[in-house]
């Protein structure tokens, strides 16, 4: 069995989620610590230029997306499930919903509200999050503040009605979507701690879901990840699935993009096309042949 090799920053809310769905199961990883903002040139060489984070490295496959590296850890390692109530479908479904309608206006408070980001940081995001308006932040936050607390009162009305997690008497997907958000806005809006202060069972939810831990996390130098990459075959793809809509064939050169922000194309050639993911084989000098992983939910394919 291959490390599970995670490459991330530790303030990263999307990155909490895959540390969560590693704790839950119990898991063994190596972490690679990225940097915050561009240039990041010990991932580029392994992604091809997806600059989101965190990106799932096992061997010389590289997997984008929290979704994504949520399926295939659950496909690698079944036990303890992810969903301990079943519901697949509506946990994925989920994550649209915590990944764009709930971050956003954490992500624009945490921008908005706290007066110390610093300059790089702070250019970097202006162009990176297009769907805010930095020039118009200041005027946005009431109504920041109004979509932030109704989405954390879902939480608390849904805790109200069922067990210690939103998933029942287990943590499951469903819990790490929705808490990640809330420990974004935790961690980066001062007045976090006055808005939730209603919430008692949230945040009892939250000191469950901490309680989960990451685990067992050791550190490793992006230098032996990119060799690790380069001494390693990725695995084979599952070729295209019958009625693909795109009609997409192997070996096909495309460019697989997010649809959201962040929309850096990575181009290769087409190795597995179906219904939950599209990967394409790609080469670089500093890591030889890789494959690049990402969900079909989300991502935008362009025929080369």
């Amino acid at each position: 069995m291959q490390d599970l090799i995670l490459h991330h920053f530790d303030l990263s809310p999307f990155a909490e989620k895959t540390r969560l769905a590693m704790g839950l199961k119990g898991l063994a990883w190596r972490s690679v610590q990225i940097p915050m903002i561009m240039p990041k040139p010990d991932l580029m060489p392994l992604t091809g230029g997806y600059r989101k984070t965190p990106v799932l490295q096992i061997g010389a496959d590289v997997y984008c997306d929290t979704s994504l590296i949520a399926r295939q850890l659950e496909t690698r390692f079944p036990e303890p499930t992810l969903f301990p109530r079943g519901g697949q479908g509506l946990a994925y479904a989920l994550s649209c919903w915590s990944d764009k309608a709930f971050f956003e206006p954490g992500a624009g408070l945490s921008m908005g509200e706290n007066k110390e980001i610093p300059a790089p940081v702070l250019k970097d995001r202006t162009a990176f999050f297009n769907f805010m308006d930095f020039d118009v932040l200041d005027r946005e936050i009431p109504h920041l503040y109004s979509q932030l607390m109704a989405h954390v009162e879902l939480i608390e009305a849904e805790l109200a009605s069922g067990g210690p997690f939103l998933s029942g008497d287990q943590p499951g997907l469903i819990d790490i979507n929705a808490y990640f958000p809330v420990w974004m806005s935790r961690g980066n809006i001062p007045s976090a701690g006055d808005l939730f202060a209603s919430l008692r069972r949230m945040a009892e939810w939250e000191a469950r879901m901490r309680a989960i831990g990451h685990g067992r996390r050791q550190e490793m130098d992006a230098t032996e990840a990119l060799e690790i990459a380069k001494r390693s075959e990725p695995a084979a793809g599952s070729g295209v699935q019958a009625g693909e809509p795109l009609g997409l064939k192997a070996g096909q050169p495309v460019s697989v993009a997010p649809d959201d922000y962040g929309r850096d194309p990575v181009r290769g050639t087409v190795t597995t096309a179906n219904v939950h993911e599209i990967a394409v084989r790609r080469s670089d000098p500093l890591v030889g042949d890789v494959v690049v992983h990402f969900p079909r939910i989300g991502y935008r394919v362009l025929i080369s």
